[in-house]
């Protein structure tokens, strides 16, 4: 809703957001997921490039809900720190979703009913769509229906924020719609944003705060999009691949090179809590803690990776 602070929240994220556009549009912006394990492994192997995960955000400027439409899934920022009433705003934006997404499938039933007439194939379709109206109409989201409708927005996985005051951090987290909302102070993050590394994270020690709600959020949004992450590390690039969780061997090694895929072999892979507890590589391997995979192989998220292959 306007006055979430949502402009801020995505400004401390992405960088500083244009004046909003006349007819829509979005700002987007790519955010690095932080990940302590490349932290590590970059003090260990002083590489020459660091390159974390990312996840993309996108701003929707003016009226316009094609951004809206075209996301994996919703941050909600909800306003927090103003002395209003949070669950009212929550549930303002939410209404606001509920009726777009009942409009749709009111011109998506009608033009069902009519196909149904040429060809009795539509008819269970149409039933299906009259009964998720019906669901939409009595406050409920998409996503809690028993079957899935494409390209509705109250069916998008969705992130609550509470975008709270300073002084109000370290409260009580709050919650709507019986699901947990990550707190964030936006007008915080964007100040620290203007602080070197050292100096931010000694002003957040002296708050006793040990991650930051951005971080959190950033966090939430990968792994609610069904993200993991492997890792590679060496002299050259520590990197983080990010792949879907479920995802075989061969397949994340076509991340990093088609010709790994093509030409896959087997990979060698040692768990980053087996890596960090022994030290370095040589020492996981002196311990068994290297493993040889194959073609069946699922990746795990933190798996640290080397790819053999001939082409």
């Amino acid at each position: 809703m306007p006055g979430s602070g949502r402009r801020t929240l995505f400004g401390a994220m992405c960088g500083a957001v244009a004046a909003t556009a006349k007819g829509g549009g979005a700002a987007v912006g790519n955010v690095k997921v932080p990940d302590s394990r490349l932290d590590w492994l970059a003090e260990l192997y002083s590489p020459l490039k660091f390159t974390p995960a990312t996840v993309e955000f996108a701003l929707p400027l003016g009226s316009d809900r094609t951004a809206l439409r075209q996301a994996d899934a919703l941050v909600h920022v909800v306003n927090c720190f103003d002395g209003g009433e949070p669950e009212s705003y929550w549930r303002s934006l939410n209404d606001d979703l509920l009726l777009a997404d009942m409009e749709s499938l009111e011109k998506r039933v009608e033009r069902a009913r009519k196909s149904a007439k040429g060809d009795k194939k539509y008819a269970q379709e149409a039933e299906t769509l009259e009964r998720m109206l019906a669901h939409l109409a009595d406050g409920n989201p998409a996503r809690t229906f028993d079957s899935d409708v494409a390209e509705l927005l109250t069916a998008k996985p969705t992130i609550c924020v509470a975008n709270v005051a300073e002084s109000s951090l370290g409260e009580s987290p709050r919650s709507f719609g019986g699901e947990s909302a990550i707190t964030v102070c936006a007008k915080l993050e964007s100040d620290l944003q203007e602080l070197e590394p050292e100096e931010r994270r000694t002003f957040l020690d002296d708050l006793g705060i040990a991650e930051t709600g951005l971080d959190a959020l950033i966090r939430r949004s990968y792994e609610m999009l069904g993200l993991i992450s492997f890792l590679t590390a060496g002299h050259d690039e520590v990197r983080a691949w990010t792949i879907t969780a479920g995802t075989k061997a061969p397949k994340a090694a076509g991340k990093i090179h088609s010709d790994l895929e093509r030409g896959f072999i087997r990979a060698e892979v040692v768990a980053f809590d087996d890596l960090q507890s022994c030290g370095n590589l040589k020492a996981a391997k002196d311990k068994g803690l290297l493993r040889v995979e194959g073609k069946d192989y699922i990746v795990r998220d933190g798996d640290v990776v080397n790819i053999l292959f001939n082409v």
